[in-house]
Parts: C-alpha cells; sequence; structure tokens
C-alpha cells in the first residue's frame, strides 16, 4: 500500500470533504484515511489503483487536485 497526501482545491464545507470521501470511497484498493478541507490522506494499493484514479475520482466529486 501507497501512501499520498493530495492538495485539493475549491473545497469549502463539510459538504466537499463528505463528496470527496464518498467518490475516493468508490475506488476499489483504496483507504481513506482523512479528508479535510484541502486536503486528502489516503493509501491505495498500485496494483489496483493509479494516482490519476485518485485524481479522477476528486475531479468527478467536483474538485481539483492542486499540481
Amino acid at each position: 500500500m501507497k501512501s499520498e497526501e493530495l492538495k485539493i482545491e475549491g473545497m469549502s464545507c463539510g459538504h466537499c470533504v463528505m463528496s470527496v470521501k464518498k467518490e475516493l470511497g468508490k475506488l476499489s484498493g483504496v483507504v481513506v484515511e482523512d479528508v479535510q478541507i484541502g486536503k486528502a490522506r489516503v493509501q491505495y494499493d498500485e496494483s489496483k489503483v493509479s494516482r490519476s484514479d485518485l485524481v479522477r475520482a476528486i475531479d468527478e466529486a467536483g474538485y481539483k487536485v492542486a499540481a
């Protein structure tokens, strides 16, 4: 399992946090450790999911991963 902290732009409230948590939680091989306004910390199995899959899930929630 690989750990990653992603900085996320556009989050401002608890609803934002729940949206990101929900989308990341849909991915197989991902353990969502913590989501706060502006960041998410996850562990993921690189054989099942990639960092780009994490970024795509956050995009689906309506937010953007900071470069």
